[in-house]
């Protein structure tokens, strides 16, 4: 599946924050620098989902806050069950 994100980098905590519309939001410490951002995020998500990281890439926007990630092996009900978020 697909997920668009929203990144803050340089953030106090890393912590999900819920959705803006269908793009989800993210809060991480790493600075934006040298892809330390994403490994971040990738980090935080699959620890969330309980899916090895390896499951999780980035498709697009790499060096943007807007980003595209591909997940492996989760259903959109799965994903939305597993982050307990309101819509």
């Amino acid at each position: 599946m697909r997920l668009s994100v929203k990144v803050v980098p340089g953030s106090s905590r890393d912590t999900i924050t819920g959705w803006l519309g269908s793009r989800l939001k993210v809060r991480v410490r790493a600075p934006a620098e040298s892809g330390k951002a994403n490994t971040a995020v990738i980090a935080l998500l699959a620890n969330t989902l309980h899916i090895p990281k390896q499951s999780l890439r980035i498709a697009s926007g790499s060096a943007s806050p807007l980003k595209i990630l591909e997940i492996d092996g989760i259903s959109e009900e799965q994903l939305e069950s597993k982050l307990a978020l309101p819509r």
